[in-house]
């Protein structure tokens, strides 16, 4: 496996140094200055490419190439996003760079209701609690008919939830859920989300779904003109949320996208934590279906409590079995003579790291740790597989 580590740019507090102290060889990043659905010019491409060379590492993949709204929606201008797409797919591959990351996920890249959940240890995880999402919704956000999409028990049960927090845990619940953009630390407002959520009344799951392999099927000749490879990153968590449409959720999910547009460069990015947090997926299943499909790795690791909790847990202790995970990936790899790019995703926020103001689950340290973890678990299975 290539070991990358995600940079946000030159204003991460997290440096190239330190992502190269920590032994990752390359790098994972995105030019998130750039509105989304402007074009990825060369210049700015290279400008990039030549910071992190200075830094001893190589751009390996894209993280993200971002979808705009529109051509979510086929509304507007979407069009015209669509061609600035096929350009940046143009410029990043004649730069050399040819892994492209994305999603189709509405309006919210991702969700958890608790960026600070304490482990006994004293540090810090990610968490989704639904009870307390349902009382961001319901409750504080009170989004139009919000009330329809959960039970009687679960509105009584979110109250309760609710009525324990107080004002200044409520305003970080709030805060939590509407985390802007990646690469980005301005939160979405209640007017901005609601205003944006008006735009979806009319999109089901069947649209979107619509949407998107309208969307490959302009782009993914492009990218196989110029040898890219699209890989599409799993609905975060993999349900919805805000009565929002999902469609990169299930196994079935996969199947419809990859059949209605069979290039095997529209793949997946394969990333075990958003896939795991739906009991139902069968992460080593989807490797025996996908395995031509999978371009990017993502290794991460949740812990479901109950039907209501998952957390993000140790790289290597968590419900997905990641020494059966590993063992397919690099039997893949034997098989296929490819070299997937893989990067610890997320990791704990550890004491060390308290102080230095980072994005939610991409403090250094955490990441080291299962840097180190998934590599010595490569190196372990690898030389098994040798015998």
């Amino acid at each position: 496996m290539q070991q990358t580590m995600r940079w946000f740019g030159p204003q991460d507090s997290v440096t190239l140094i330190d992502i190269k102290q920590a032994g990752a060889t390359g790098i994972v990043t995105a030019l998130h200055q750039i509105p989304v659905g402007e074009i990825w010019e060369v210049s700015a491409i290279q400008e990039r490419q030549q910071i992190i060379k200075e830094a001893g590492l190589e751009w390996i993949v894209v993280e993200s190439l971002p979808v705009h709204e529109e051509i979510k929606r086929a509304t507007g201008n979407y069009l015209q996003y669509i061609e600035n797409y096929k350009n940046s797919i143009k410029n990043l591959s004649d730069c050399g760079i040819t892994i492209i990351t994305y999603n189709f996920m509405p309006i919210l890249d991702w969700v958890r209701t608790n960026h600070n959940y304490s482990n006994p240890d004293g540090s810090k995880a990610l968490l989704y609690n639904q009870e307390a999402f349902t009382y961001f919704d319901v409750y504080l956000l009170k989004r139009p008919n919000a009330e329809k999409d959960y039970s009687e028990t679960e509105k009584e049960n979110a109250l309760k939830f609710g009525n324990q927090l107080s004002e200044e845990e409520k305003e970080l619940l709030f805060k939590n859920v509407l985390l802007g953009l990646p690469g980005s630390k301005i939160n979405f407002t209640a007017e901005q989300i609601l205003s944006l959520l008006d735009n979806y009344a009319a999109v089901n799951n069947e649209k979107l779904r619509e949407n998107l392999i309208y969307f490959l099927t302009q782009i993914a000749p492009v990218a196989s003109e110029y040898g890219a490879k699209l890989a599409i990153h799993p609905d975060d968590p993999p349900f919805s949320v805000l009565g929002l449409p999902r469609i990169v959720s299930t196994e079935d999910d996969l199947k419809a996208i990859f059949e209605a547009v069979p290039f095997n460069l529209n793949g997946l990015c394969y990333c075990t934590g958003s896939l795991g947090a739906n009991p139902d997926n069968n992460l080593e299943r989807i490797i025996d279906d996908y395995g031509d499909r999978i371009h990017f790795l993502h290794l991460r690791n949740v812990i479901r409590e109950d039907e209501n909790i998952f957390k993000e847990s140790e790289h290597l202790n968590g419900d997905n079995k990641m020494e059966r995970i590993m063992e397919q990936l690099l039997l893949l790899m034997n098989k296929t003579k490819v070299s997937l790019p893989m990067r610890p995703d997320h990791g704990f926020l550890h004491s060390v790291d308290e102080t230095k103001e980072t994005y939610p689950g991409y403090s250094l340290v955490g990441r080291l740790k299962g840097l180190a973890e998934l590599r010595g678990l490569e190196m372990g299975i690898a030389y098994k597989l040798q015998q």
